[in-house]
């Protein structure tokens, strides 16, 4: 069965397989190669797009990477707009994407709960 994909989808999926590259060859901070691009939520108009990233350094360089996404979007944007055929680049929105977080901890609760039996070696 075939699926359906919005052209929306595809410029999502676009959109966070360029975020990506930009950041990693282009952002100017040390610990840029830690972000990692989750998903990309891009509205019907192609007006705004919400960018979800992680960042797996210390919980402390977190807000440091957040002030630098928030300060390079512009470029970013800018750099996005060279290579795709869009009447309107999206402005880019980044929020911190807590469900790899919440993931780990749901895992560490279930582990916890029902602890795995011992083998009978």
């Amino acid at each position: 069965m075939a699926k359906h994909f919005t052209r929306a989808d595809r410029v999502a999926q676009q959109l966070q397989k360029d975020i990506a590259e930009l950041i990693r060859a282009e952002l100017d901070h040390p610990r840029a190669s830690l972000i990692t691009i989750t998903d990309v939520e891009v509205t019907r108009d192609y007006s705004h797009a919400k960018v979800f990233y992680t960042f797996l350094g210390e919980e402390t360089a977190r807000e440091e990477i957040a002030d630098k996404l928030e300060a390079a979007k512009g470029f970013l944007r800018s750099q996005l707009a060279r290579g795709f055929k869009l009447f309107k680049m999206p402005e880019l929105h980044f929020v911190y994407d807590l469900s790899v977080e919440q993931g780990v901890q749901l895992d560490q609760l279930i582990s916890r709960a029902n602890p795995t039996p011992a083998s009978d070696e």
